[in-house]
């Protein structure tokens, strides 16, 4: 392998380059609205913002999007797929994902995760550290599991949503797109599109139909010239 870009410096994308390279990918370039008043992260160099990766596509020979806002992530994703942009997921050597569970593109498996038989996952996932996905999970694209979350097996999952750290969903239960589930919480019955559900046992607090909204990606005709 040999040079990734990944689109956001934050955070979430240290824990990306961390896997990256760990995964065999020998140099990791970061893109970032943040430059150019940042021009690095940790020791890695921020290259440009969202603009200039898309002009520089063809050094790259992998493309990771970063951005913690599922929404947007999920945008971008389809952004850069519409400009042949080589998406591709990572798994921490340290994650667990059966050979009968499938992985969207640009989905992240972080270490200590595991993902049992027959789960299916969309793009852009996150399967944070230590969050279990049970056997026959369907992910949306798009939906966050947050560190030390556990879904039990038969869990649907629409895209976008975001299941809090440490939060637990009973087996064969429905979640809406949108939703999002508080830290801790316990799932045992279907959430709605665009709920917030906390406590034990989860229960709805307010609508976030918009919650995960922001600025998309601009228009990319006139940035890829």
């Amino acid at each position: 392998m040999s040079m990734l870009a990944i689109l956001g410096a934050g955070g979430h994308g240290k824990v990306v380059a961390d896997c990256a390279e760990l995964q065999g990918w020998e140099t990791v370039h970061f893109y970032d609205d943040a430059w150019p008043d940042r021009v690095t992260t940790e020791h890695w160099p921020i290259q440009g913002d969202g603009r200039h990766l898309i002009r520089n596509l063809r050094h790259y020979g992998g493309v990771f999007v970063a951005i913690g806002d599922n929404r947007r992530r999920c945008s971008w994703l389809q952004a850069l797929a519409a400009q042949g942009a080589p998406i591709v997921s990572l798994i921490h050597p340290a994650a667990m994902v059966s050979r009968y569970a499938e992985l969207g593109t640009g989905t992240l498996a972080v270490a200590g995760c595991i993902v049992n038989a027959f789960a299916r996952c969309g793009e852009g996932g996150i399967i944070n550290t230590g969050a279990t996905v049970g056997h026959d999970c369907l992910l949306g694209q798009g939906v966050h599991v947050a560190p030390g979350a556990n879904l039990a097996g038969q869990v649907v999952v629409g895209a976008h949503t975001w299941i809090g750290i440490g939060a637990k969903v009973i087996q064969c239960v429905t979640i809406g797109k949108e939703v999002f589930i508080g830290a801790g919480a316990t799932v045992i019955g279907s959430v709605r599109d665009g709920e917030t559900v906390v406590g034990t046992p989860a229960r709805p607090l307010r609508d976030t139909s918009d919650a995960n909204g922001g600025e998309l990606p601009p228009t990319l005709a006139a940035s890829a010239t």
